[in-house]
């Protein structure tokens, strides 16, 4: 079944929207559309100023998505994000008024400065897409995307994020500094204002449930399918992993290697697609060993070990 032109035109323009705001960025742009579309969430880890803010809000700009934004502290309670049940007097009973949680686009900015007991409201926000409150259970919009970020090399006043929240987790992404060219024509382009005011919006946010339903057709030969399993399980016998991938992991990499086939334009996945989101979606997955962090061992090194042992599929495409 070949790939529906018309949504490779507003993935396209949406990408392109993105671009004139985040500049020289085209593969993290795809791999979050990728977590967009395949209905999974992304944790965006990079040092301040690098866009990470800009980025999410511009993604919820070209879709006229709901947007909200979290301003993770350890201040903030669970009922600041999810919502609370206020009594009304005049109705004389309770009333719930939904936290920023309903909304389609969610930005949990800094997360690991939110304590273990807020972060921990998330979790069924990201696995349910609902809110439970006093025994009632609130769905929220579809479709439904959590964006967290976080400094990897803040530590005064943040918490971990837990092994089961980083699992929800579908991609871990960062940004990166851009290069001297890139960075000189962000110059030009923010003397004028921020771009992402100026955007507008070229497609909705049910043609973006749409397109998520049309990825489920996108096709994955079951020699692809054991060559996915078999990256997934040697992270849980790998000698320097302590905790590998989950089934939850695998499932994951699934929907986000049909969803990235999709964003180049074809309706089949490739050997290609899997080794590329490989670090992306089970790098944060992986629970190192304390003596392999002491050898300076990382996830990144042992899923390159991995993909170097694991053969690859000779036929995969249809």
């Amino acid at each position: 079944m070949p790939v529906n032109e018309q949504s490779i035109r507003t993935l396209t323009a949406v990408k392109d929207n993105l671009e004139s705001c985040i500049l020289g960025k085209s593969f993290e742009i795809n791999l979050l559309l990728t977590a967009l579309l395949a209905g999974g969430h992304v944790l965006i880890e990079d040092v301040p100023g690098t866009g990470k803010t800009q980025l999410i809000k511009a993604l919820a700009k070209s879709m006229d998505g709901e947007y909200r934004r979290i301003q993770c502290n350890p201040d903030i309670l669970p009922s600041d994000i999810t919502g609370v049940s206020v009594f009304h007097p005049h109705e004389e009973r309770f009333v719930f008024r939904p936290g920023p949680v309903m909304t389609h686009i969610l930005l949990a900015d800094e997360i690991n400065r939110a304590t273990t007991k807020t972060q921990s409201a998330l979790l069924e926000v990201m696995e349910e897409r609902s809110v439970t409150a006093d025994g009632v259970t609130y769905p929220l919009p579809h479709p439904f995307m959590l964006c967290a970020t976080q400094n990897p090399i803040d530590f005064e006043g943040t918490y971990l994020l837990p092994e089961a929240q980083l699992d929800r987790f579908m991609l871990k992404i960062g940004m990166g500094y851009p290069d001297a060219a890139t960075e000189k024509n962000m110059l030009h382009t923010h003397s004028l204002g921020q771009p992402v005011d100026q955007l507008r919006p070229v497609t909705s946010m049910e043609q973006i449930a749409a397109i998520q339903q049309e990825i489920r057709d996108v096709y994955i030969s079951d020699l692809l399918s054991d060559y996915l399993l078999e990256i997934v399980r040697r992270t849980r016998e790998h000698e320097a992993v302590l905790l590998g991938a989950s089934p939850r992991a695998s499932l994951a990499f699934m929907a986000a290697a049909k969803a990235f086939a999709f964003i180049d334009g074809r309706h089949f996945v490739l050997p290609d697609d899997l080794k590329v989101l490989a670090p992306y979606v089970l790098g944060h997955r992986i629970l190192l060993r304390p003596e392999s962090r002491l050898d300076s061992m990382n996830s990144k090194q042992v899923l390159q070990q991995i993909l170097r042992q694991v053969q690859v599929p000779i036929s995969a495409g249809r």
